[in-house]
């Protein structure tokens, strides 16, 4: 199963107008361009639109008011509830036998394409294995570019104590502003089927880390065990 893609059109607008709220170029109250002026915008359907609106309502960015037009709400308060399974993974602490490879590699097709480079540009991979109850528990790999691993340990087979999102913010001074993530039910890879010690189905995990300007920080992609993993998420029905 191919793993090279790009988020659906509607997530695209999505993210364009949550950046827009953060900004403070759309503030709490201010109307949203209507659904017409949106498409034009962006270029897309208008049912592309809609969805997208639909799920910033959902969401808590924006409200909806029927015959009038989407309102901003403003950055909504992450839930406590909710897992997350990138920003939870991006900072644990690292142990030296949880690491298992580190070093410069080509960026795979999928990886260049979400770092916004050409296939094949040189990133540095830090991969490490989860534990659980004696058995693997999650394949976890991270990709970063050069420019973002130069004057830090990620290229390092050394554990990072603190984590990966502690180390580059207390080296490089980086800070995480949001994740995109993928969630996917897939086979796994033959290298994760050999760390893994299964070929049984995994949910795969595939996020974008950005910094405040929209940089993407790294990559990172999980092979959980079906059998091991369980999502759950808490949220408002208004």
């Amino acid at each position: 199963m191919s793993m090279d893609f790009a988020p659906p059109k509607y997530a695209q607008v999505m993210t364009a107008i949550q950046q827009r709220i953060k900004e403070g170029e759309y503030a709490p109250g201010d109307m949203l361009p209507s659904e017409t002026q949106l498409v034009r915008e962006f270029g897309v359907g208008r049912t592309t639109v809609v969805r997208a609106l639909q799920t910033l309502a959902m969401q808590g960015w924006i409200e909806r008011e029927h015959g009038r037009g989407s309102f901003v709400k403003g950055r909504p308060e992450a839930s406590a509830d909710r897992i997350r399974p990138a920003l939870e993974t991006a900072g644990q602490a690292e142990s030296a036998e949880n690491i298992t490879d580190v070093r410069r590699v080509p960026a795979p097709r999928h990886i260049a394409r979400l770092l916004g480079a050409e296939e094949r540009t040189p990133v540095v991979m830090r991969q490490r294995v989860a534990v659980q109850g004696g058995r693997p528990a999650a394949v976890e790999t991270f990709w970063f570019p050069l420019e973002i691993a130069l004057g830090t340990d990620l290229d390092k087979p050394e554990p990072l104590r603190g984590g990966i999102r502690q180390h580059l913010q207390a080296v490089k001074h980086l800070r995480f502003d949001h994740i995109t993530e993928r969630l996917t039910a897939r086979m796994p890879t033959e290298e994760e089927a050999a760390v893994l010690g299964s070929s049984a189905p995994v949910l795969g995990v595939l996020a974008t880390v950005h910094d405040p300007a929209g940089i993407v920080l790294m990559v990172m992609s999980m092979a959980l065990p079906g059998d091991l993993h369980e999502l759950q998420d808490v949220y408002p029905v208004t």
